[in-house]
């Protein structure tokens, strides 16, 4: 199988200044050819005493029907290459992509502008999506003076909760959002979340269990009980929209309630819960799970859809 490195993102999003930078690293410089082939030249280009030192042969591909599995089929024939970079088209649908058998995208990472990450967001939602589906590294780079990171944020884990996101100024990386920043009282006996507070608690979890290892919760959510699910165990959770009408997740981490069993499929409760840090199964490692403190039945929240994509 042929490494592949996929790079991703919308014109001038950073994608050529990032595939630069990697390849005239001492640790890229391995034996054999990379074949780069890039689907769009923005202002940025590849110096050719930069292609040679790493031992790179780039090729170019305008069309996107040209795309295609026979033809990269035959830049494969032509070069030999040990390993292959991608500088995808960010107009192009990453879900359409196919490549040849013996290919195996070893890395995907996508590139954001974020002074256009808005306005991109806004007006080409599906396609922002799909970049950010399987990357495993995001990295909004411009972000001198933009204070919405934070939210930017969450748009992504929305998508892709597993991504490691990176936010980047002109002075290096940023740390997007600060405890004080969070809609919630993190000191408060107990951390009491409306619709807002749920989101960014389901998401801020994932990279920050420190801030809440041992804290207590409370929230509405609706009962989901998964097959095979352990006993005396469910997911009290959230459906949310995080992308377009047509892309659903239900939002929710394990929870230990002795009457779990009875709780009614899809009913709504009131979780109050205490948060610890430990293995488990459905996890495929750590992560949060919730003890139950008490659960009671509760009215469905005016908005029983978690909103995302706004």
């Amino acid at each position: 199988m042929i490494p592949v490195y996929m790079i991703n993102g919308f014109l001038e999003s950073g994608k050529t200044e990032f595939i630069k930078y990697t390849i005239a690293q001492p640790y890229f410089q391995t034996r054999g050819k990379t074949l780069l082939i890039v689907c769009e030249e923005g202002e940025i280009e590849y110096e050719e005493s930069l292609l040679r030192k790493s031992r790179t042969v780039m090729e170019v591909i305008e069309d996107e029907e040209e795309f295609s599995v026979a033809h990269l089929k035959e830049l494969e024939t032509a070069h030999r290459p040990e390993r292959i970079i991608i500088e995808y088209n960010g107009m192009w649908n990453v879900k359409d992509m196919k490549l040849p058998g013996n290919w195996s995208v070893e890395q995907q990472i996508t590139t954001i502008d974020a002074s256009t990450f808005p306005m991109f967001y806004t007006n080409m939602k599906s396609l922002v999506a799909e970049m950010v589906r399987k990357s495993e590294m995001i990295i909004f780079n411009r972000c001198d003076g933009i204070k919405e990171l934070s939210t930017y944020k969450r748009n992504v884990k929305a998508v892709n909760p597993q991504a490691e996101i990176i936010f980047e100024d002109s002075q290096g990386e940023v740390n997007e959002l600060m405890e004080e920043e969070l809609p919630y009282d993190l000191k408060a006996d107990v951390i009491v979340l409306d619709n807002k507070g749920y989101g960014i608690w389901y998401l801020d979890i994932m990279d920050h269990m420190e801030r809440y290892e041992g804290k207590t919760v409370q929230f509405v959510a609706m009962v989901l009980r998964p097959r095979n699910f352990p006993k005396g165990y469910f997911v009290p959770g959230r459906m949310a929209m995080t992308c377009c009408a047509e892309d659903m997740a239900f939002l929710g981490y394990a929870c230990h309630f002795d009457g779990a069993e009875h709780l009614p499929e899809k009913s709504w409760v009131r979780v109050t819960a205490t948060i610890k840090q430990e293995y488990f199964k459905d996890y495929r490692g750590e992560g949060p799970v919730l003890y139950a403190e008490s659960i009671t039945a509760a009215k469905p929240p005016k908005e029983t859809i978690i909103d995302f994509s706004a």
